[in-house]
């Protein structure tokens, strides 16, 4: 019998075996810019392959070779063949916990984000790698509960940070009260306290607030976060208010979080709707950080040198991720990385 007792939520920068990508192809909403985005697809692999595995998922994978084959180191790459809907890896991918006898790949219901989009063919692309040998581990089926990865962050130690925008959206658990998710998430995660955000969102994000778009744990005491500065953005009190309640949490030590403020991209619209570009979407590997820029030198720069502060000894990487954000997400909500042993 596993010592489930003693299972732990990594954390993000727990080391890892590898990362998956969900591919973008003509039957996802990213058709009318298919090009587009695949090479910053492609641009996100060639980082993550040159340092670790990749599984890219993806219902055509002589195609996806064709377009990655000259980038990206292939030797570090696996393919897994099945139909999709989308691409966002992080929401649709395992959740993974570790105990003394190995993982755990606990595979929650993905409902587009609250019944926004459809998610048929992407709730079963995790039952399907563990089935078929990509994802090694136990699998968990807790399809009966709506998460997504981009809502949560672990500090592996017990504590969750989340936000109440999104964990209590109607369309998600919505029979739930507040105490009852709290409750289900301690049980299934060992959790020993749950951080809620009250605060805080993004103009034109789809989630309802994800906490990846918005704070996230780089160490057991420090928090990066978005800062707005401007009284005349339309997120400034939001912001301002969060911020205010990032300053109240405390670690499991009693002690306040160092909090490092991640600039507020300018105003990115498309068609008249500003988009939720934000820095806080960073993906955390075993030696280095991948961010998203959105040409913006200033704040890209700036944005580099909080992470680096933030991660002392990992490489700070940018990628590009303008394409990203015209489908309201960026580099964090297309992956999803997995424990040592995983991959």
């Amino acid at each position: 019998m596993s010592d489930t007792f003693n299972a732990v939520l990594p954390a993000e920068w727990a080391p890892q075996s590898g990362i998956q990508l969900t591919w973008p192809h003509a039957g996802t909403d990213w058709a009318h810019m298919l090009t587009e985005v695949q090479a910053c697809f492609a641009a996100i692999a060639r980082e993550i392959a040159q340092r670790e595995l990749l599984l890219i998922v993806t219902p055509e994978p002589e195609e996806v070779k064709k377009q990655i084959s000259a980038t990206v180191n292939m030797q570090n790459v696996r393919f897994m063949e099945c139909e999709t809907n989308d691409t966002w890896a992080r929401d649709h991918g395992a959740i993974t916990m570790l105990d003394s006898e190995g993982a755990s790949l606990l595979d929650f219901m993905f409902n587009g984000w609250g019944l926004k989009f459809a998610s048929d063919k992407d709730n079963l692309i995790t039952r399907q790698a563990v089935e078929s040998g990509f994802l090694n581990g136990r699998y968990v089926n807790r399809l009966g509960f709506i998460l997504e990865g981009g809502s949560i962050e672990s500090d592996g130690l017990g504590t969750l940070l989340t936000t109440s925008e999104c964990l209590l959206s109607p369309n998600r658990n919505g029979q739930m009260s507040r105490d009852e998710i709290e409750d289900y998430l301690c049980s299934v995660f060992h959790l020993k306290q749950v951080l809620w955000l009250d605060h805080g969102y993004l103009a034109g994000d789809d989630t309802d607030s994800h906490v990846d778009t918005l704070a996230r744990l780089c160490s057991p005491d420090t928090i990066a976060y978005v800062q707005c500065t401007d009284t005349q953005d339309e997120h400034y009190e939001a912001l301002h208010q969060m911020e205010e309640q990032l300053k109240t949490f405390r670690t499991l030590n009693g002690n306040p979080y160092r909090l490092l403020a991640l600039p507020m991209v300018d105003k990115i619209e498309e068609e008249g709707e500003r988009l939720p570009a934000t820095y806080a979407n960073f993906l955390i590997m075993n030696d280095a950080v991948l961010y998203p820029t959105y040409r913006q030198p200033e704040n890209d720069q700036r944005a580099k040198e909080v992470l680096q502060e933030a991660f002392p000894h990992h490489e700070i990487v940018s990628v590009d991720c303008c394409a990203l954000i015209k489908q309201h997400g960026s580099l964090h909500c297309v992956t999803m990385q997995y424990p040592v042993g995983v991959m």
